[in-house]
């Protein structure tokens, strides 16, 4: 478990390291999407992953490890969101942002954490392709979840859906790494 705690920060750390780069390059200009938005974003990356593992051509030279780590970034901007909500013009510095990130992830390890331990990390055994379905499953509830204005009956709510894709995707990223 030790282990996986290191593995998890090294993972975060870069994408981390990605997402205030491209504050500083584009503001946060992403404030203004509405969580559809980015639900939709966070579905391409994890479309284009399942082609790239079902299709031996690929035309756009960029892989599995950048939209995996595309999709943490894309869930803790939505994460972020479900709190301060959508705003109409960029209003988050790069501290403040890069401050709600580290908040987002210490909330989402801890989940990966006490799941880890009741599982005894079972997903040390699953392929890199079963945590992509995982995604779009999660990713099609969290639609569901959206077209039902937010309501569910006695399921989790969209946040545990973006905390188990970004769990999820650093798993994948994780193992991408031990190949």
């Amino acid at each position: 478990m030790q282990n996986t705690s290191k593995q998890y920060d090294e993972v975060i750390h870069i994408c981390k390291s990605l997402f205030i780069k491209k504050m500083k390059d584009y503001g946060s200009a992403w404030r203004i999407l509405r969580l559809p938005s980015l639900t939709d974003q966070i579905f391409i990356k994890a479309q284009r992953i399942r082609s790239l593992q079902q299709n031996a051509v690929q035309k756009v030279d960029e892989g599995e490890v950048s939209e995996f780590i595309g999709i943490i970034n894309y869930c803790i901007m939505a994460l972020i969101q479900l709190e301060k909500g959508v705003v109409e013009q960029p209003d988050l510095s790069t501290e403040e942002a890069a401050m709600l990130y580290e908040e987002k992830v210490a909330i989402t390890k801890q989940l990966m954490e006490d799941k880890n331990h009741d599982y005894g990390e079972a997903w040390r055994d699953i392929r890199v392709s079963s945590l992509t379905d995982l995604i779009l499953q999660k990713l099609l509830r969290v639609k569901q979840i959206e077209d039902n204005k937010g309501k569910t009956l006695v399921s989790e709510g969209i946040d545990a859906n973006y905390q188990d894709m970004i769990n999820y995707a650093v798993f994948a990223l994780i193992l991408l790494e031990q190949d």
